[in-house]
């Protein structure tokens, strides 16, 4: 009697195989795992906005930009930079950088606005969505010189949605307001976004953060405890200091722009884009 299924021989060269599952290395999945926590932090921001949260929410970008300077260091560290690495972290910095800054204003004042603070809003949203795009296309560019390592073409957007967030640290140290506060706060939204697809150098400092000298390890330690002691303890004057200092060096970064550029003529002084 003949059966349906054969007995299974171990010799048969015939029998089927097993699927091999390709494994990826945890190396590789790490910094996009960074990524992702820190778009979790981006949309939680937008939440707290929404519930009128401003500490938790601003927290939230905060530590959202902390987790976008670490996982493409983390990459670079682990050597698995990935195009697929670079565009997550792209699509999250737009959320994160982009929208969550922009729902935030609005909620907090711009609504008074109404259409005007609404329009400000998207301004600033689509700026920094143009400014990731520039990026996107700059990396298959030719590479920058040596000398302009040192700088971005604008605002880099993480930078962009601390400072634009100006506003709510003042208000929170008790600045007056005054029936002027919300076309301010509008003018300045837009400012703000159109800084980040400006053609301004503004430093990178990338070349400062590959390599640290030996006798500066231990008090650069103190210095990171202090600020981080100071943030928690004083946020808002932190974050507020900090985004008139950023304010404030913006002049002096395009007049070493220009200086080096004059001291190494090219064929092109305008500054592609080097990363956010």
């Amino acid at each position: 009697m003949e059966t349906l299924f054969p007995p299974f021989d171990p010799d048969d060269g015939n029998r089927p195989r097993l699927r091999q599952v390709r494994q990826i290395p945890i190396r590789m999945i790490l910094p996009n795992l960074i990524t992702l926590l820190g778009l979790c932090a981006g949309l939680t921001a937008i939440r707290m906005s929404i519930e009128a949260r401003y500490g938790e929410a601003i927290a939230m970008i905060v530590i959202a930009a902390v987790l976008d300077a670490v996982d493409g260091r983390v990459a670079r560290l682990l050597r698995s930079t990935s195009r697929f690495g670079a565009e997550l972290d792209s699509l999250a910095d737009f959320v994160n950088f982009g929208v969550a800054p922009a729902i935030m204003l609005y909620v907090w004042t711009l609504d008074e606005a109404r259409s005007l603070g609404w329009i400000a809003a998207l301004v600033f949203a689509i700026c920094g969505a143009l400014r990731l795009a520039r990026f996107n296309v700059a990396l298959d560019g030719p590479k920058k010189p040596d000398w302009q390592q040192d700088f971005f073409t604008g605002v880099p957007a993480p930078a962009g949605a601390l400072i634009v967030l100006l506003p709510v640290y003042l208000e929170n140290l008790d600045v007056p307001n005054g029936r002027f506060t919300v076309p301010i706060v509008l003018v300045y939204t837009i400012a703000v976004g159109l800084l980040m697809v400006s053609r301004l150098p503004t430093w990178s400092g990338k070349k400062f953060s590959a390599r640290v000298p030996r006798e500066i390890v231990l008090p650069l330690f103190v210095v990171v405890v202090v600020l981080a002691a100071s943030l928690l303890s004083y946020p808002w004057h932190v974050l507020a200091g900090g985004a008139i200092a950023y304010l404030i060096a913006l002049p002096i970064g395009w007049r070493a722009w220009q200086k080096l550029s004059r001291s190494h003529p090219a064929p092109s002084a305008s500054p592609h884009r080097a990363a956010d």
